[in-house]
């Protein structure tokens, strides 16, 4: 774990090296685009021999999807006070996307034309959910409830079963988020599928949802044969806060976004000293009670830090060049600091509303951008599954108003076929080929 001070002399080198930690993914291009290029190629045959070499798994075409019956053999598997929990956090995140839902605009202008934009579902997206090293439930719900929501009419949902274990949570996540259309295949074959069909995996218009260094790849290679949401790296979170803190409940929130991944990283702000000690504490005493604690261990060590800073006016503007997935503030003000932060993917004020909340019941999606790329993403929302058509109505009346500077502009460009196509409207000549 890393100790930075504002007040040291090395304090603008060390935070250099801070930042570009988050620089640095894995290099798997080579590998995922022969991965792509095979199941372009076999198509399901490719699935089926890649399935059994990286998740030891041995299927025949007739297997990548699962049936129904396997469906609710796995829902009916679920205890009730889970399937309540699901519920809840569907319930809420429902909620949430449905107040997101954009209206159509119509407006008529001085000029006489009636101009507007529609927003209409995408056809299909593809679900990808991670089902490595931990299964999330909750990213099932994430995804796919904004996406019917949005109106979206085919949703197919891709998890990894390493040697055939699937987690009976994520497929009742599934049922209760409307997904029937689920296959047993992960990693950059799976996103390969999506995105250009085989006998068995339709293809899709967009493809979300987190993964691995090679689900990203694998996103980044397909984009534009099909959307994606963002290109997903390892989770993040700052905190801020100060010595009215309890320094064991900073210490666990920090440890929370650790036990995601190896390269996931988790960061304090205060601005006392003392409090910074005794959080570092208190991570070293929660760290050997988590069952993941090698993985939380090597998060903490090696991408973890602690940086204290003179006052808040000055971690607002680290966090802004951090540009966290995850920030939470428990200072005695949270919303007013907040209101001064401009890059984040995700707030979470005061003391009592940790980011584990946000995972999981809050309502808001969990589906964020990593990597600093908060300067410039927002998380997931109904508008991922949405697209924007404008149109233009227009009569003679109007077109004349309007089309003349048209025509000027057009012949100003040497687009000559453009001006004679509202000329020809003007009833003006319009060089070759006479008046309308």
């Amino acid at each position: 774990m890393r100790r930075l001070a504002t007040t040291e002399a090395g304090f603008a080198r060390d935070f250099a090296a801070l930042l570009a930690d988050r620089d640095a993914p894995a290099d798997v291009r080579e590998d995922v685009a022969a991965i792509i290029a095979d199941v372009r190629e076999r198509g399901d045959a490719a699935l089926i021999e890649l399935t059994a070499r990286l998740d030891h798994l041995d299927l025949d075409a007739d297997r990548l999807r699962l049936t129904a019956e396997e469906i609710d053999a796995a829902v009916a598997s679920v205890p009730a006070d889970l399937h309540e929990a699901l519920d809840l956090a569907a319930t809420r995140i429902e909620a949430f996307h449905r107040a997101q839902m954009p209206r159509d605009l119509e407006v008529a202008d001085t000029a006489g034309l009636r101009l507007g934009m529609r927003w209409t579902a995408l056809d299909s997206v593809g679900l990808y959910v991670p089902g490595g090293k931990a299964a999330y439930p909750s990213s099932v719900l994430m995804n796919a409830i904004p996406a019917r929501v949005a109106g979206v009419g085919r949703l197919a949902m891709c998890v990894p079963s390493p040697a055939g274990a699937l987690n009976p949570l994520v497929l009742a996540a599934a049922r209760r988020a409307g997904v029937a259309e689920i296959y047993r295949i992960g990693g950059a074959q799976a996103v390969a599928a999506l995105a250009f069909g085989t006998a068995t995996v339709a293809p899709v218009d967009r493809i979300v949802g987190p993964g691995n260094a090679y689900v990203a790849e694998a996103k980044r290679q397909v984009y534009g044969r099909v959307g994606i949401d963002s290109i997903a790296g390892p989770s993040e979170v700052v905190v801020l806060a100060g010595a009215e803190n309890d320094p064991r409940r900073v210490a666990v929130d920090l440890l929370a976004q650790a036990e995601h991944d190896e390269a996931a990283q988790a960061i304090l702000i205060t601005d006392d000293a003392a409090f910074a000690d005794a959080v570092a504490d208190a991570v070293a005493s929660e760290l050997p009670t988590l069952p993941r604690a090698a993985i939380a261990g090597a998060s903490w060590r090696d991408h973890g830090a602690i940086i204290i800073v003179r006052d808040w006016a000055e971690a607002v503007g680290l966090v802004d060049r951090l540009a966290p997935e995850h920030l939470q503030i428990m200072t005695p003000d949270p919303e007013a600091l907040f209101a001064r932060v401009r890059h984040a993917g995700a707030a979470f004020l005061g003391a009592f509303c940790p980011e584990a909340v946000g995972d999981y019941v809050a309502g808001p999606n969990h589906v964020l951008p990593t990597g600093r790329t908060a300067r410039f993403a927002s998380g997931l929302s109904v508008y991922d599954f949405l697209k924007r058509t404008t149109w233009v109505a227009a009569d003679a009346a109007a077109l004349g108003r309007v089309g003349p500077a048209a025509v000027a502009l057009a012949e100003a460009e040497g687009l000559q076929a453009h001006a004679r196509s509202v000329a020809l409207r003007l009833g003006q000549g319009g060089g070759q080929g006479g008046a309308a």
